[in-house]
């Protein structure tokens, strides 16, 4: 049995959070339409302090971004499916429901589009909604057994050489047991869910979001016979760090942090997972065929 639980949704939603995406303030318009559609449901509204920063004159209370887990029952994003991870993320603890809309292009993540948001969300409002929970990644920097970091990953944790031509080596271990020893430019741990990001470009497999697993990657390995692994999501993975040059590892390309040579990663599950709400008509199929395109015809 793993560690991670899920603790019951609030329903039906009585406050809900607007969040629109960082340093983009051409979201104030939808989003106000859509506080004032919600208003009208009798739904309390609340925002986050960065986007209010682009809304004037509106009545709705504010709170900082890391205490809207706790005012509301659910979150929803205005933006695409970057902005939904870095929200999924700072918020994990709260275990709250997110609802994800796009702007522009389908996203995996985001899949309400903003010109049906308000018809779609009244019939989530009334309960006609699927959920599902997806992996978090966490991970330490160890260095001499002392914490130097840490950090979450909704799609990845990834391993690279820098901006320095040279390869990297590290040591693998999954539960103690050595997996490998690499050299390569880096490695990719992706959940499912970013199994269709970064991971899929390396050669990686596409993980259905459901599935509790987690998949390594190397990145350019020199030994042909490396491949991607898919390993049990409760398993201890450590990477050990030989090379000399100084290597970053980077989580869903919003943060990033240098490690050195003997420093150590752990990699684990992260106790909770996040939560996403999808309208009750979503299917992961029609989005991946939408998103790869495998309906087109030459």
């Amino acid at each position: 049995m793993g560690l991670w639980f899920n603790p019951p949704m609030k329903f039906p939603f009585q406050t809900i959070a607007l969040i629109g995406k960082y340093k983009a303030p051409h979201i104030a318009e939808p989003l106000l339409r859509l506080a004032e559609f919600l208003s009208q449901q009798g739904v309390k509204v609340v925002v986050d302090s960065l986007t209010a920063k682009y809304l004037t004159l509106h009545p709705y209370t504010v709170y900082p971004l890391e205490e809207i887990g706790k005012r509301a029952d659910l979150v929803v994003v205005l933006g695409g499916d970057g902005t939904l991870l870095n929200i999924a993320r700072i918020l994990s603890a709260d275990n709250i429901p997110l609802v994800g809309v796009n702007q522009g292009r389908l996203g995996f993540l985001t899949d309400l589009p903003l010109h049906h948001v308000q018809d779609m969300l009244l019939d989530m409002l009334n309960g006609n909604f699927t959920i599902e929970h997806r992996v978090l990644l966490s991970t330490r920097v160890l260095r001499n057994h002392t914490e130097m970091y840490h950090a979450l990953a909704f799609n990845e944790v990834v391993l690279h050489r820098g901006n320095l031509g040279n390869v990297i080596e590290f040591e693998v271990r999954i539960d103690g047991e050595h997996l490998y020893h690499q050299r390569a430019d880096g490695m990719i741990i992706t959940t499912p869910t970013g199994s269709t990001a970064y991971a899929l470009s390396a050669g990686g497999a596409i993980l259905h979001p459901a599935l509790d697993v987690m998949q390594l990657i190397p990145i350019c390995p020199h030994t042909l016979s490396n491949r991607a692994l898919v390993v049990k999501s409760h398993a201890q993975l450590e990477v050990l760090m030989h090379t000399a040059q100084p290597v970053m590892v980077r989580f869903d390309s919003h943060l990033q942090h240098e490690v050195a040579q003997h420093d150590r990663l752990l990699i684990t599950r992260h106790p909770q997972s996040a939560c996403l709400l999808h309208p009750s008509s979503y299917s992961y199929y029609r989005t991946l065929r939408e998103k790869m395109l495998w309906n087109h015809h030459s």
